[in-house]
């Protein structure tokens, strides 16, 4: 995994990288670049793919266990093992984009992800379908990737933070699109239906890979190359201004090792020094502030997962058939629900991240997922518990089901991927990154490959209610070791963090300060 996140080059130390976003945001908020806002947002849509393939299966795998006669232990293996494959694309993305470029990088995870599509849609046995569901994973671990990537490469400082969350939302946006397939080929013939559920994802996977054809490269991968000229006109046209542009060259050159006053076309780079005492700095000896700010971020990714968010997306219609739901249609229109629900609440994130906060955010969010997920478990003991239908707990499953979604997408989905994103220093953030997207995949793939032996063993309301627990631990652990990070810059990260349990104290004593700053400002002013 080291390899995933170094392309994106902030493990250099660079100090005017640190500035350069306060120098924007603080003199006035400029206008919005519509070019860049593009580019970064095809660029995120590829995470498309994830959410599609992880929504589609939900509803696939009810005819795939009766066409294939797989028993549920292989069923939820197959489910779930999407998350582990994509390790292997996300492992290798980073290589692959420093060699043949961002652009042509996501172009590739389009053409394996629809190679996948088609072998899984035209699979005859287990071991087939299998088969396409690693090639669709590799591609979705290489979207994955480098979407993120080339969104903080490209985007201008102003919009750099918000475009960043673009990630789950565009993997909601995914797994609405795949309960909507389910529910649009539930009608052909169930030998048919399951097929062109998981065939037609190729269809977006190629629309999107042509599409980004028509985006610039990246400017850092083309001063990673030496073209500096080409990547001159890049940063013209995707930064806010010509200063701006001018102060992005400058801090990619000097993060590559060229010469500030290098300007030619094209130059020759310097080796990139190994990464290796990066990775001692962050495992084997790393400082109190860098400990900490690891256990923060690496630990939000695994409360994201480990809460069991994607049991539910991907079960919800075993779910709503515990809950009582027979048909299969109204199980699939369910599970649409459920889609817009994530996808609703996500975007509503999106725009009051910036403005409340991540710790609100995410205590809030925790804290509805604790209550809906309990909700959800005594609704079904209840059921389960009946010999007749209990209309009101049938109710209260689905509300618990939905508002679960919607109390995930409203905090912890988005600003684990934000908050993992800022808290290192910037020479550590691409393998403290990289880690967390291991974990994070990789607790995806536990759960969503146990979930269903979970249940049985402890009956389907003891899995929430151990979900419900684990989400209980999360809330604890945001409360007392995560600081406010909103307007902080780097310097004061590593203020705020290696104090764990203290960081209240520095965080008074920092807003004492800039009070402080702002009365003498201000009276300097008046004289």
């Amino acid at each position: 995994m080291a390899a995933a996140f170094n392309v994106s080059g902030d493990n250099s130390g660079d100090p005017k990288n640190v500035g350069s976003p306060v120098i924007f945001d603080a003199v006035k908020k400029p206008k919005r670049n519509k070019y860049a806002f593009g580019c970064a947002i095809l660029a995120s849509m590829t995470t498309i793919l994830l959410g599609y393939d992880i929504g589609v299966m939900s509803g696939a795998a009810i005819y795939i266990k009766d066409q294939l006669d797989v028993t549920d232990g292989k069923l939820e293996i197959l489910v779930g093992i999407i998350n582990i494959y994509s390790l292997v694309g996300s492992a290798l993305a980073g290589r692959t984009s420093d060699w043949i470029g961002r652009r042509y990088t996501m172009v590739l995870a389009g053409v394996i992800f629809f190679l996948g599509a088609i072998l899984m849609g035209f699979a005859t046995n287990y071991s087939f379908l299998m088969f396409g569901r690693f090639v669709a994973g590799v591609g979705v671990g290489y979207a994955f990737v480098i979407a993120p990537v080339y969104t903080a490469e490209v985007a201008p400082a102003s919009s750099r933070g918000f475009l960043t969350s673009f990630t789950e939302v565009f993997i909601n946006i995914g797994v609405l699109l795949g309960y909507v397939s389910n529910y649009a080929f539930s009608k052909l013939p169930a030998n048919l239906g399951w097929r062109f559920m998981l065939g037609i994802g190729a269809i977006p996977s190629i629309g999107l890979a042509i599409g980004v054809l028509g985006m610039p490269e990246s400017p850092r991968w083309l001063i990673m190359k030496g073209r500096l000229g080409e990547a001159r006109k890049v940063l013209d046209r995707t930064s806010d201004s010509k200063e701006e542009a001018r102060l992005r060259l400058s801090d990619i050159k000097e993060a590559a090792g060229i010469p500030e006053e290098c300007n030619d076309d094209i130059v020759q780079v310097p080796k990139r020094r190994n990464d290796q005492a990066v990775w001692k700095e962050l495992l084997l000896h790393p400082t109190p502030s860098v400990r900490h700010a690891f256990i923060a971020g690496v630990g939000l990714h695994f409360f994201q997962q480990s809460s069991g968010i994607d049991a539910v997306v991907l079960y919800s219609p075993r779910i709503f058939e515990k809950a009582g739901i027979k048909s299969t249609n109204l199980k699939l229109l369910a599970t649409i629900a459920v889609g817009f629900s994530k996808t609703i609440f996500i975007l509503v994130a999106t725009f009051l991240l910036d403005r409340i906060g991540r710790r609100p955010l995410l205590l809030t969010s925790m804290g509805g997922m604790i209550i809906s997920l309990t909700l959800l478990g005594t609704s079904l003991a209840v059921i389960d518990h009946s010999d007749h239908t209990v209309h009101w707990a049938v109710a209260l499953a689905i509300f618990g089901v939905l508002a679960y979604v919607g109390m995930f997408s409203i905090g912890l989905g988005p600003i684990a991927w934000v908050y993992n994103s800022e808290v290192f220093p910037l020479r550590l953030r691409a393998q403290g990154c990289s880690i967390g997207v291991a974990v994070n995949r990789g607790t995806s793939g536990i759960i969503s490959m146990t979930f269903l032996s979970l249940y049985e063993a402890i009956s389907i309301a003891g899995a929430f209610y151990l979900f419900a627990a684990i989400a209980a631990v999360g809330w604890l652990f945001i409360f007392t070791l995560l600081p406010e990070t909103q307007g902080r810059s780097l310097e004061e990260m590593g203020l705020l963090f290696g104090g764990y349990f203290r960081w209240r104290t520095t965080l008074k004593a920092l807003k004492n300060k800039e009070a402080e700053e702002a009365k003498e400002a201000k009276n300097a002013n008046v004289i």
